[in-house]
């Protein structure tokens, strides 16, 4: 696969996990984001866990991007034919007492310069190299070292390879910052691993740094791990204790809230997509005078000619919209299909997205389906074209334990498409309004509570059963998109702020 390939460019987003190689969300956003600047030009660098994680790319490339280059985290092959070195025992006395001020939560001069020198000294033939860390002596010493002080896991195999596991993309990071193309600004989507290479970035070109949340990355990362299967929890039964979390999650979780703390500091605007995640920054250690709000925006032309689609009368179809991951509960979704067929049997269950981000789930979903009795009323749609399905949907339905401010429920709102969502995100916030100003335009739906299948499957047959409920909170849902969330809005916010710091104003 041959990639456009350009020596400068305006901007430079940093994107992790998402756009062009991921469909849907955070991807579709950069997709509108990059089409609505076409008078710059944008170069893209994909991080990526590993090269069979991602299949082709889902989205045509815009003509302004003019650059795009794949990096994966996990290459295991690196530096595997490396000899072993003696490693310099003072450098590595200083990261030990950087991370005795990270573990002590000490944000001091102190602090900062030795994450200076540690990060300056990350290349080859350098100190902090990836032969030194891997191979080194002084390396397995400090790392075995730490294990005695610290580790609450008797596991010292476990401890070795997640701390090893857990740094080498660091040093990936490192040789994408030492080679980059040059902009004029970067904007990374994420902290996380793409923030952190942001801060580097801004440390070594001076170039501004640009930061959108639409989840907010720790948050997100600390309920995959908590699900996760693959990290090691070597306690015993007695020793367990549920209010305690297993230590090598909370290693993960630590080592995440660090990257996201230092792309915080190093970035000269932050913004999030509603104010309680703009509070959840600040608490994260952002600088609360750099951050802001910028909800997202919808095509409203577009989504006009959608909406104009349709026909008459409530299809009788709940339409989960997302990814088959468990983030998205599609579980819970297949639960309340149950309730809603007992009430209307009639009643069909779409799911609208792809399958292959964690194929288990979604398995296990499928086999959910017929140990329900769902065979007839559910369907798995895959990736579909909002264009082309949201004429066929009654009610838009997300089931997520985890939410910023979904556009699918934007998307659907201006194709005339009421919801019934958790409580999680701004999904409040975008069904039932924020202020006198955004509740008078009435409720787009229903809200109901996390992971509770039989409130979600009434909210749903409360409203295909009513046609006069269905529509008040139809024109609900056009009046609020059409008032508070217009493509417009977002691009204007977001010109202001790549011209800004473009210029140095900022």
């Amino acid at each position: 696969m041959r990639f456009p390939k350009a020596d400068k460019a305006d901007i430079c987003l940093l994107l992790e996990g998402t756009f062009p190689f991921v469909s849907g969300g955070v991807s579709s956003w950069v997709n509108q984001i990059i089409r609505g600047f076409p008078e710059y030009t944008f170069a893209c660098c994909f991080i990526g866990s590993r090269p069979e994680d991602y299949g082709d790319m889902k989205y045509e490339l815009p003509d302004n991007v003019v650059h795009l280059e794949v990096h994966y985290l996990h290459n295991f092959q690196r530096g595997e034919q490396k000899k072993p070195r003696k490693g310099d025992r003072k450098a590595y006395a200083s990261m030990r007492r950087f991370h005795e001020l990270v573990k002590a939560g000490e944000h001091t001069r102190e602090r900062a310069e030795l994450l200076e020198y540690i990060v300056a000294n990350l290349g080859e033939d350098q100190v902090f190299s990836e032969d030194s860390f891997l191979h080194s002596r002084a390396s397995w010493d400090y790392i075995a070292q730490s294990y005695r002080d610290f580790s609450r896991d008797p596991s010292f195999v476990d401890y070795f390879w997640t701390v090893r596991i857990m740094h080498a993309p660091i040093w990936v990071l490192n040789d994408i910052a030492d080679n980059l193309i040059p902009a004029r600004m970067y904007h990374t989507i994420s902290t996380g691993y793409a923030g952190f290479l942001g801060a580097m970035l801004k440390r070594r070109t001076g170039r501004p740094l640009l930061l959108s949340e639409h989840g907010i990355y720790t948050k997100e990362r600390k309920i995959d791990l908590f699900q996760s299967e693959w990290i090691s929890d070597n306690r015993g039964l007695v020793e367990k204790n549920n209010a305690e979390m297993a230590y090598f999650r909370e290693k993960w979780v630590n080592f995440f809230t660090e990257l996201g703390r230092e792309c915080y500091q190093a970035s000269d605007r932050i913004v999030a997509l509603y104010e309680r995640n703009r509070l959840r920054q600040v608490d994260d250690g952002a600088p609360a005078e750099r951050t802001l709000n910028i909800p997202n925006g919808i095509d409203l032309p577009r989504m006009e000619r959608v909406r104009a689609a349709r026909g008459e009368g409530i299809p009788q179809t709940a339409c989960l919209i997302g990814r088959v991951v468990p983030i998205k509960d599609v579980k819970t979704f297949l639960r309340a299909m149950r309730t809603l067929v007992n009430e209307i049997p009639e009643a069909e269950g779409w799911i609208a997205g792809p399958e292959d981000e964690d194929k288990d789930y979604a398995e296990e979903c499928r086999g959910l389906v017929s140990s329900l009795g769902l065979e007839k009323n559910v369907k798995f749609l895959g990736f579909q074209k909002i264009d082309e399905l949201l004429p066929k949907v009654g009610v838009v339905v997300l089931s997520s334990i985890s939410e910023a401010l979904p556009l699918v429920l934007l998307e659907g709102f201006a194709a005339g498409v009421p919801a019934v969502s958790t409580d999680v995100g701004s999904c409040r916030q975008l069904i039932e309004g924020l202020g006198e100003d955004d509740e008078a335009c009435g409720k787009a739906g229903s809200v109901v509570g996390i992971a509770d299948p039989e409130a979600l499957g009434h909210a749903v047959a409360d409203l295909l059963s009513d046609e006069q409920a269905w529509k008040t909170a139809q024109q609900a849902g056009i009046r609020r998109v059409e008032t508070f969330y217009t493509q417009q809005r977002m691009f204007g916010a977001y010109r202001e702020l790549y011209q800004g710091l473009m210029a140095g104003e900022l």
